[in-house]
C-alpha cells in the first residue's frame, strides 16, 4: 500500500515550545501498555467531564472545578496521543487522522452543548460558536489534504492557550459574584434572550474566529486559483 505523507504541523503557539517538551517527557516515561488509543479515549472522557460539570453548575457554581479538572483530562488526553505514537515511532497516519480528529469533531459538540446547557452562557451562542469552530476545523483538514499543511494555531493562539483561558474563566465565574449576578435582556429578531458576561466573550470569539476563516478562505482560494488558472478555449 502506498505510504501515506503525513501534512506538515504548524505550530506556533506561545505555549508550544516548552509544551512539546513536557508531552516528549511525559510520553516517553509512560507504561507500554498506555496505547495512542487510550490516550483519545481519554481526551473524549475529560470533553465529557467538562460537560457534566457545566451541566451541574447549574445546581451549585462550584461544580465548574469539575469542569476545570475536566479540561486537564481533555487536554491530557488530546495532547498524548499522537505524541506517544511518535515517540515511539508507530504513526499510523490514515487511521490516526480518521480517529483523532472525527473524535475532536465529537468532543467540540459535546462541550460546546454542555456550556450551552449551563447558566454560563446561551445555547444559541454556545451552538453559533462551535459551528463557526468546526468550519475552522473542515478548513484546516481541507488544507491538510491540499497543501500538506495542518495549521494549529492563529495569532499565536492553540488549543492549549485557549484551555488555559477558558478554565480562567471559570474560576472567575465562580468566584467573582458580579460576573454570575450579572444579566440583561435584549430583543434579538423580536425575541427576548438573556445575555450573560460569558456571552459577550463568546461574541468576540465568534467574530474573531470567523474573520480568521473569512480571510484565510479568500486568501487561500486565491492561492490555488493561481496554481490552477482557467483555460481559454481555442475557441474563445
Amino acid at each position: 500500500m502506498e505510504n501515506q505523507k503525513q501534512a506538515v504541523r504548524i505550530q506556533t503557539s506561545i505555549l508550544n515550545a516548552a509544551e512539546k517538551k513536557a508531552l516528549v517527557w511525559m510520553a516517553s516515561r509512560l507504561p507500554r501498555w498506555v496505547t495512542s488509543d487510550m490516550m483519545t479515549f481519554t481526551g473524549f472522557l475529560g470533553a465529557c467531564i467538562i460537560a457534566l460539570g457545566c451541566i451541574l453548575s447549574n445546581q451549585n457554581i462550584l461544580w465548574l472545578w469539575l469542569s476545570c479538572f475536566g479540561l486537564l483530562v481533555n487536554w491530557f488526553g488530546d495532547s498524548l496521543d499522537g505524541t506517544i505514537a511518535r515517540v515511539r515511532n508507530q504513526q499510523r497516519p490514515r487511521y490516526g487522522f480518521f480517529l483523532d480528529h472525527n473524535i475532536d469533531c465529537i468532543n467540540e459538540a459535546i462541550m460546546f452543548t454542555g456550556v450551552g446547557l449551563s447558566p454560563l452562557m446561551n445555547l444559541n451562542i454556545a451552538l453559533m460558536v462551535l459551528a463557526v469552530y468546526l468550519m475552522l476545523s473542515v478548513y484546516v483538514y481541507i488544507n491538510s489534504h491540499l497543501k500538506g499543511e495542518f495549521k494549529l494555531t492563529y495569532a499565536k493562539m492553540g488549543p492549549t492557550e485557549f484551555r488555559l483561558i477558558i478554565m480562567i474563566a471559570l474560576i472567575l465565574f465562580m468566584y467573582v459574584p458580579g460576573m454570575q449576578a450579572y444579566a440583561k435582556e435584549v430583543v434579538v429578531f423580536g425575541t427576548p434572550v438573556t445575555f450573560r458576561i460569558l456571552d459577550y466573550i463568546a461574541l468576540v470569539i465568534l467574530v474573531i474566529l470567523l474573520g480568521a476563516y473569512l480571510v484565510s478562505l479568500f486568501k487561500d482560494g486565491r492561492y490555488f486559483a493561481a496554481l490552477e488558472p482557467l483555460e481559454k478555449n481555442e475557441e474563445d
